[in-house]
């Protein structure tokens, strides 16, 4: 299973906040187009690799896009929002039931994971270990 991917110099994984710009041709005349959401799914090798993303669009309609990552429409890819350290899953279709507000919950556990990595942990000093001295009863 592909957790991750990449596109030129892009690389992006299962999680991340993504912004892909298309070059769409209409007749005569070219535009861009760009598609912003979550990677929810990469599937296939090499050449036949594609990936699946989800946004929320207005009314709070789910709206997902599958692109195969060989595609020649595909322009740039930049990767808004790191997301990958945060998943537990290969594939985040469980995304399609869940409230935007539990989605952000994905971002917040790869923050704190990054941010536990980067510093340095601390070692506690360990305090001493009083010994008492018991006084012995003389035997008579």
């Amino acid at each position: 299973m592909a957790l991750t991917a990449k596109h030129k110099d892009a690389e992006f994984g299962v999680g991340d906040q993504i912004r892909v710009t298309f070059t769409i041709k209409e007749g005569e005349k070219t535009r861009q187009q760009v598609f912003e959401g979550m990677v929810i799914a990469i599937k296939g090798r090499d050449q036949n690799k594609s990936f699946t993303i989800r946004r929320t669009g207005v009314q709070q309609i789910g709206i997902e896009r599958i692109i195969p990552l060989s595609s020649p429409l595909i322009e740039s890819i930049e990767v808004v929002k790191k997301g990958l350290k945060g998943v537990r899953r290969a594939k985040l279709y469980y995304a399609r039931g869940k409230a935007r507000k539990d989605i952000e919950e994905i971002y917040s556990r790869a923050a704190k994971r990054e941010k536990g990595k980067a510093a340095p942990k601390k070692t506690k000093a360990k305090p001493k270990k009083k010994t008492s001295k018991k006084k012995k009863k003389a035997s008579k």
